[in-house]
């Protein structure tokens, strides 16, 4: 029992909250201490999502009721610009893990831009790592705080990161049209998620200015070491999960395919299918795999990439979990081997 490790989620009413516990429930180093959800403090987690009635839980409290002191690592599931101000105040011996936004991205500048407000937590966003597992998987077991990516952002950032290093694609010619599911808007009711809102339609929104552009433009940039900015446009799929991209570039399928397979041979959820095949997001569902494939357009030069995941699991909880593994000091892929659902 020395090896279980004490877990903390602040923010257990949403839907990347109650992933972390499905997830959790079945890893075998971990144990859910504390649970918390302000605004339904004092409710059982089964009262919240049925769907983890099986399980035992804590009772949903408030942040400031966690007893901290026997917590190895907190899992902060909380809302973009409240994520910063909790994890400002934790104790200096937890590991964090951020689902938001706050700590993505390095620059404070950028931040604001992006987020319409200034950064109050600036020594920690100086020391956060960049949750994109297999990119930052050294830099991550070291570190105290990593911040969780976009799921947009790690659907887009599988495919293109390695085409950008081995330099087999135009930089300056990346389109990336992405469909996601509704619950990467959160669980908040909003009158543009309702049923009749979203069912029998799709439609294209925060098009050319949707937040997970800044984490393309660090990212991008860096890897290529000279100023990436590439077209996305986001749509909202009428499904409850999953996130298809599929990229424009201009290259060659063979070198493109070459440079994925490469790059991803020995990752354990990173899946390159032959040339030729297109992913979907079906194959993915509710699990921390990530599929990728390539296929060349009819015009020589051109090829398209597509990238498919689930946005609660790969594109956040599941990703989280990966990254919490590493800075715990257990195997990586504990608790994230469970296939995908289907159909």
């Amino acid at each position: 029992m020395s090896n279980i490790k004490k877990i903390a989620i602040l923010g257990a009413s949403g839907y990347t909250g109650a992933e972390l516990v499905r997830l959790i429930a079945t890893h075998p180093h971990m144990e859910i201490a504390a649970l918390t959800a302000d605004r339904k403090a004092g409710m059982e987690m089964s009262a919240v999502f049925p769907h983890l009635r099986h399980l035992s839980l804590p009772t949903l409290c408030k942040v400031e009721d966690v007893d901290f002191s026997g917590i190895d690592l907190v899992f902060c599931a909380l809302p973009h610009a409240t994520s910063q101000r909790v994890i400002l105040a934790l104790p200096d011996n937890v590991k964090i893990v951020d689902l938001s936004a706050d700590f993505r991205l390095r620059d404070p500048a950028v931040y604001a831009k992006w987020y319409g407000g200034e950064h109050v937590a600036l020594e920690l966003q100086k020391e956060a790592v960049y949750g994109l597992t297999e990119f930052y998987r050294d830099d991550i077991r070291a570190a105290r705080l990593v911040a969780g990516t976009g799921c947009n952002a790690a659907t887009g950032q599988f495919p293109i990161l390695p085409l950008l290093a081995a330099g087999v694609i135009d930089p300056d010619e990346i389109i990336i049209d992405l469909a996601t599911g509704v619950s990467g808007a959160g669980r908040s009711p909003k009158e543009g998620l309702l049923h009749s809102e979203v069912s029998e339609g799709y439609h294209a929104y925060n098009v050319a200015k949707h937040r997970h552009l800044a984490e393309f433009d660090q990212e991008f940039s860096k890897i290529a070491g000279r100023e990436v900015r590439v077209s996305f446009a986001p749509h909202l799929l009428p499904q409850n999960r999953g996130i298809l991209a599929t990229i424009y570039v201009k290259g060659e399928a063979e070198a493109i395919h070459a440079a994925l397979v490469a790059q991803y041979k020995d990752e354990p959820f990173i899946v390159v299918l032959p040339l030729g095949e297109a992913p979907a997001t079906r194959h993915v569902r509710g699990s921390n795999f990530c599929h990728l494939g390539v296929i060349a357009d009819r015009v020589d030069g051109r090829v398209m990439v597509f990238s498919a995941l689930d946005n609660l699991t790969k594109g956040s909880s599941g990703q989280a979990i990966q990254n919490a593994n590493l800075m715990l000091g257990l195997n990586e892929t504990e608790g994230l081997m469970l296939a995908p659902l289907f159909p």
